[in-house]
């Protein structure tokens, strides 16, 4: 058992696994029939299922369940044909429909007892997290009859950790995982994060940087067996363990001269070093790459192509079962943005849809939601579904690199449901992003959603107590693409502060209506970018790092936004299918929210809304400021109904988030009062 439970429940580190206790009722006399446990199985991930539900069971009813030789009065776990109970009670015609990682809860309130079912021990592991989900929540357990299997086989977390301790893209502190290039040894903490991962359904993890310095190079030579200890603290939690590598490794700690892929001391090279990794981790998942982007080594260094890369790694892997995925953000940032026909949007696709049908069965395309960088507003990525021969996995970012780094409020949810509803058409109508991560769309055998991490070492986790909701509700939504933002918000409300009706409404309100207002004082109608440069926090209309010769988004004193038409831009519209490629090729047509990121107009272009774009700029900045205000009295209002000290420390990054939002306010506006020259209708205050 991890050590989640011996931190003060001021500290938020329990998050949503506070298993709080039941005051005498209803739900408490009807929980407290099941007060016993029946296991027959002794492998280590049913025990871990054994060891959260009778530490779940103690918090939930305040005594410690015993364990049953029968099932009267006893929950019963374990997997099918190995557990007595669990046969008896689960039908042949409910087993059938149960995969690999599903699960079946039954209540059988004849002989007062009920049963998590499942085909593998992983399975019993997330119906066991589920049924504790369900008390926790003060669920009517008496009629249960649940069958759940995930949607998406691969549903990972990738942290971006280096090994001197810091977190690329991180905002809640230093790295779990390492600590002065060695891998750390507080081992309890790496064991409650497996715990809360897995609580959630999650099944992979990457443990290192994609982007991978020399030091973490030696993940797979040096400090492998210290790798094997973690991946043993994930394995009793249904998680694989995965790296990132270096594809200069055989050049940095190999001692060759070249890391071409087509050579052969290269590939065998590879093919004995993975060999190694296999021998101490049987179950090792396998490699993510980033090469050919922001500096990295790749195979275009020898001429060679992402396939010829891919396909390397993926000979080595094979014999064990393993996977490569390779990420599909690979671009130029040297090039010349002074050419409007130059675009960073095109290049993913560009790159990898000339390739399909030439990776091997084991590879995996990692291809971001959008064409550009997690922002707050992009179109969905067209290389989605594009490669009907080629395994694909979507990538988001629960990290919240533009959209307010844990320090603002920012409920991914809405917007990761908005990216996997999109209609792509690659194959007709019902082939939404859901279905192709999913990979029912193309068929394909390796499929499913991974994620940038937003976790680190401060005592809550995610620095911004409220923020945890994004890493709980992104395991909830992989697991299941068609639940709701609203239920998975109640959901973790509940779990992390109780069940007081007024706190889950206002707080419940306060995540959904959270990415409308950052959208509003941030960047407008989709342009993207206009932040710090290299921070990435903060407005800098013209900051972005690689537009050295010029803005991002070609703002001057006509008008605003990237002509990306096929008719007289760069051409991306085309990627799209049909209809959507018309409805972004037309001015006419395209979406308020998206009409910078595909069009350049003037600033008196008059929106669907019946706004100006100018006017728009002026009104959304005020209207955000006083909106962020508005969460701030919202929050306060919840001033006794919880824990003092969580709800300081929510207080403190609300109110840091009103100040910030009027400066993005003010530095916007001012910027665009000066370049356009057009007065605000209100006549507000404008220049700063």
């Amino acid at each position: 058992m991890g050590t989640l439970s011996t931190f003060q429940a001021g500290s938020g580190y329990q998050a949503w696994l506070g298993y709080r206790q039941l005051l005498p009722g209803d739900r408490f006399d009807q929980y407290a029939v099941f007060n016993r446990i029946h296991v027959t199985e002794t492998d280590s991930v049913i025990q871990t299922a054994v060891s959260e539900l009778t530490h779940g069971l103690e918090g939930i009813l305040g005594v410690k369940p015993e364990f049953a030789e029968q099932g009267k009065h006893a929950i019963a776990i374990g997997t099918f044909g190995n557990n007595p109970v669990v046969d008896r009670i689960v039908t042949a015609e409910k087993i059938a429909l149960i995969g690999q990682e599903g699960y079946v809860i039954i209540t059988d309130k004849k002989n007062a007892c009920m049963a998590v079912g499942a085909a593998t021990s992983n399975g019993v592991l997330y119906g066991t997290f589920h049924l504790l989900r369900l008390l926790s929540t003060g669920s009517d357990i008496n009629e249960l009859d649940i069958v759940d299997n995930p949607i998406n086989r691969l549903r990972m977390i990738n942290q971006w950790d280096n090994m001197d301790g810091s977190v690329e893209r991180g905002y809640a502190g230093e790295s779990i995982f390492f600590k002065d290039n060695l891998i750390t040894e507080d081992h309890g903490r790496i064991r409650d994060y497996a715990r809360m991962l897995a609580s959630v359904g999650l099944n992979g993890i990457v443990i290192n940087n994609v982007n991978v310095h020399k030091v973490e190079s030696k993940l797979i030579t040096e400090f492998l067996p210290d790798v094997a200890k973690l991946a043993a603290i994930f394995r009793e939690y249904a998680i694989k363990l995965f790296l990132s590598v270096n594809y200069a490794s055989p050049i940095e700690i190999g001692g060759l001269t070249t890391a071409d892929p087509l050579d052969s001391d290269v590939r065998q090279w590879w093919k004995e070093k993975t060999a190694d990794v296999y021998a101490a981790i049987p179950d090792f998942g396998g490699y993510l790459v980033k090469a050919d982007s922001e500096n990295r080594p790749g195979p275009f260094t020898y001429g060679r192509d992402h396939a010829d890369g891919s396909n390397m790694l993926a000979e080595a892997l094979e014999p064990f079962g393993g996977m490569v995925i390779w990420r599909c953000f690979v671009y130029n940032c040297k090039q010349d943005w002074r050419d409007r026909k130059t675009d960073r949007a095109r290049a993913a696709y560009d790159h990898f849809k000339p390739l399909d049908g030439r990776f091997m069965d084991n590879v995996i395309l990692q291809i971001k939601n959008g064409p550009l960088d997690f922002q707050v507003r992009e179109p969905v990525s067209p290389l989605l579904g594009a490669m009907p021969s080629t395994n694909q996995v979507l990538e988001f970012q629960i990290a919240q690199e533009y959209t307010g780094q844990q320090r603002h409020l920012f409920y991914l949810i809405p917007q990761w449901k908005e990216i996997l509803d999109f209609e792509t058409y690659t194959k007709g109508k019902g082939s939404p992003i859901k279905r192709i991560a999913s990979g029912s769309v193309h068929g394909n055998r390796l499929a499913g959603i991974a994620a940038v991490s937003n976790i680190g070492d401060e005592m809550n986790w995610t620095g911004h107590l409220l923020a945890q909701v994004n890493l709980y509700g992104y395991g909830r939504l992989v697991w299941n693409p068609d639940l709701t933002a609203e239920n998975i918000a109640e959901e973790w409300i509940k779990l992390t502060f109780g069940d007081n009706e007024n706190s889950i409404n206002v707080i419940k309100n306060m995540l959904l209506s959270s990415p409308a207002i950052y959208e509003c004082y941030t960047a407008p109608l989709g342009v993207g970018f206009m932040v710090t440069p290299h921070t990435h926090y903060g407005p800098d209309v013209d900051g972005y790092e690689y537009a050295k010769w010029g803005t991002y988004h070609y703002a001057d004193w006509h008008g605003i936004g990237v002509d990306r038409t096929l008719a007289t831009g760069t051409g991306y519209t085309s990627q799209y299918n049909s209809p959507n490629f018309e409805r972004y090729e037309s001015l006419a047509d395209c979406p308020d929210e998206l009409l910078l990121f595909f069009h350049h107009v003037p600033y008196t272009h008059v929106l669907h809304s019946g706004k100006t774009v100018i006017q728009h700029i002026y009104d959304t900045h005020f209207e955000g400021v006083e909106k962020a205000e508005r969460l701030v009295t919202e929050w306060y209002s919840l001033a006794g109904t919880m824990n003092e000290v969580l709800h300081k420390q929510v207080a403190e990054r609300m109110e840091e988030q009103v100040e910030h939002a009027k400066e993005w306010r003010d530095r916007i506006n001012t910027y665009f009062y000066r370049k356009s020259g057009i007065a605000d209708k209100a006549e507000r205050l404008i220049y700063s």
